[in-house]
């Protein structure tokens, strides 16, 4: 018999007043016996999500709005509190409000997994306004404005998560970090719909995309396909090899030249000249300028490429590729961290 088709439990974005909330759960029974005692990580490498076209199937999948920022752990320990980012430095000065948040939450020892945001007017994440918050890559700033979207709990209250089923963490931490809440530790909603239906009102309303999780897997670090990310607009991060210089443009930036990576080679994808703003641009113009070399690091063919020393990751947001392996209609969104450890495009 065909199993009748299973209702979203909360409301696409836009089709409602309310927020969108994850389901209600019940707390921890303190008569439930306690668990031997965990020794808590240094570090946990995160869990990535594989990128795909299309929005899996099935009801063993959940999704969340995917968010546009740096990716964060939050290390609650009994001497303090640290806050690292994905290669495992400690930013915990670069953002205060978040580790005040922190250490009000109602726990002794965690492990928060999420991502660093600034939203802007609308609400949505913005990866420039995060960037300027911090004072740019490189910059030394504190961002006031950065809020953290918790949406795992790895380690809690001496006990190691990892090897519980994504649905069992989800429980814990929806009663660590409520739902509905507008401080600066804010829980990143699980939202069962139709994956299409949800990818297009995200993509509607300006949202970078969704991400898709096995309710039943553990956590598992790297990228192996238990979470899957799907984008509206493609975006992702490119090394600079170059660039060209203009007489109008602003710091005197006509083109970034892009590169790719293919096996241990790096392969020219083509240039961009648009998302730049007045500050970045100089800004950007004077780690160029440092990095000038003779020595090209991709075959580029354009009479008058600047090369540099292939240092500068920078994201990109790109609409489609040409049919000779370049990036169509590619907006300048700005600069990646080193300690972010982003991800060069890989070439198939």
């Amino acid at each position: 018999m065909t199993k009748p088709p299973r209702k979203p439990s909360k409301p696409l974005l836009g089709e409602a007043d309310a927020p969108v909330r994850s389901r209600p759960r019940r707390r921890r029974d303190p008569a439930q016996p306690n668990l031997p005692l965990d020794p808590m990580p240094a570090r946990i490498e995160p869990c990535l999500a594989l990128l795909k076209a299309r929005p899996p199937k099935g009801d063993d999948w959940v999704f969340e709005i995917k968010w546009d920022g740096y990716r964060l752990a939050l290390h609650i320990e009994p001497t303090g509190m640290r806050i690292l980012t994905r290669g495992g430095h400690d930013w915990t000065s670069r953002f205060p409000a978040i580790e005040r948040a922190a250490k009000e939450l109602p726990v002794a020892t965690a492990i928060l997994d999420g991502e660093a945001v600034v939203l802007d007017e609308r609400g949505r994440p913005d990866f420039g306004l995060l960037q300027q918050s911090l004072g740019g890559r490189g910059g030394k700033k504190k961002s006031s404005d950065a809020i953290f979207m918790a949406f795992d709990l790895l380690y809690f209250d001496g006990h190691d998560l990892r090897n519980s089923e994504l649905s069992m963490r989800r429980q814990l931490l929806e009663d660590l970090v409520p739902a509905e809440g507008r401080g600066d530790i804010r829980l990143s909603e699980e939202i069962e719909a139709d994956g299409d239906q949800l990818l297009a009102s995200a993509c509607q309303h300006g949202l970078e995309g969704i991400i898709a999780k096995r309710r039943d897997t553990p956590y598992r670090s790297r990228r192996i396909g238990d979470w899957v990310k799907i984008k509206c607009i493609q975006s992702d991060s490119f090394v600079i090899v170059g660039y060209e210089r203009s007489t109008v443009a602003r710091a005197g930036i006509g083109r970034l030249l892009l590169a790719a990576r293919k096996g241990k080679e790096l392969v020219y994808v083509g240039g961009v000249g648009t998302g730049f703003n007045e500050r970045n641009a100089y800004e950007l113009r004077e780690m160029l300028d440092g990095l000038i070399t003779s020595m090209p690091a991709a075959s580029v063919d354009r009479k008058r490429a600047i090369f540099v020393k292939p240092r500068l990751i920078a994201e990109i947001e790109y609409r489609a590729w040409t049919d000779d392996g370049k990036l169509r209609h590619a907006a300048f969104k700005g600069l990646r961290e080193v300690q972010d450890e982003a991800t060069v495009y890989e070439m198939e």
